[in-house]
């Protein structure tokens, strides 16, 4: 089973620079598990913070030879920047594509990048998998919370094994309402693995 965690320093507890140290502690830890994907996903730090992040867990890979590959969220620029392994894109039709990464990558002469793409219908699926997305998180598998105390509906193991069979040969991950009880259910259902937050961020 494929792992891919999410980043969220508004988990944890104190100030900005607490909540930064245990996010770092975290993804030590997950680099040292071998957690195949690590997206950093901090959308309200400015490129040169986020940078410095991307670069510390860069050098913990490094140091420790684990397969583990860190992609971030939505600023190419950034990966590009900090010779992240990759970019995760949302699939707005929009958005950057998988090729405009793997472009920029080649631009600075960068090994070619993973590329995964959040998917939420079976549309957007069949779009990343036409723009050769290396893999899509699929969401919301499961009942997932709210930040105020409302929750949004999952779609359910039935749909993401429609949405494993639209993208094939392309790897579905089950995003949203993950636990280690249900994960079992999202690889019969067809998903490579399993991305979140809350999922990885208890350990």
């Amino acid at each position: 089973m494929l792992r891919y965690a999410i980043t969220s320093r508004a988990s944890f507890p104190g100030d900005e620079p607490e909540q930064r140290a245990a996010l770092l502690r975290h993804a030590y830890h997950w680099v040292r598990d071998g957690i195949d994907f690590i997206q950093l996903r901090e959308k309200d730090l400015s490129a040169e913070a986020l940078s410095a992040l991307a670069s510390e867990i860069l050098e913990a890979i490094a140091a420790t030879r684990t397969p583990t590959r860190l992609l971030i969220n939505s600023r190419a620029e950034v990966a590009v920047t900090t010779r992240a392994h990759g970019v995760h894109l949302t699939a707005a039709p929009k958005e950057l594509t998988p090729a405009g990464v793997r472009s920029l990558y080649a631009s600075a002469k960068l090994p070619p990048p993973v590329v995964s793409v959040s998917c939420h219908c079976l549309i957007e699926v069949e779009r990343a998998r036409r723009n050769q997305a290396d893999a899509i998180l699929f969401a919301p598998v499961f009942e997932k919370p709210l930040g105020d105390g409302r929750h949004l509906e999952g779609q359910g193991p039935e749909r993401l094994g429609e949405a494993c069979r639209v993208a094939a040969p392309v790897p579905v991950f089950a995003l949203g309402g993950v636990t280690r009880e249900n994960a079992a259910t999202c690889l019969a259902a067809g998903a490579a693995g399993v991305a979140g937050i809350r999922l990885f961020h208890g350990d």
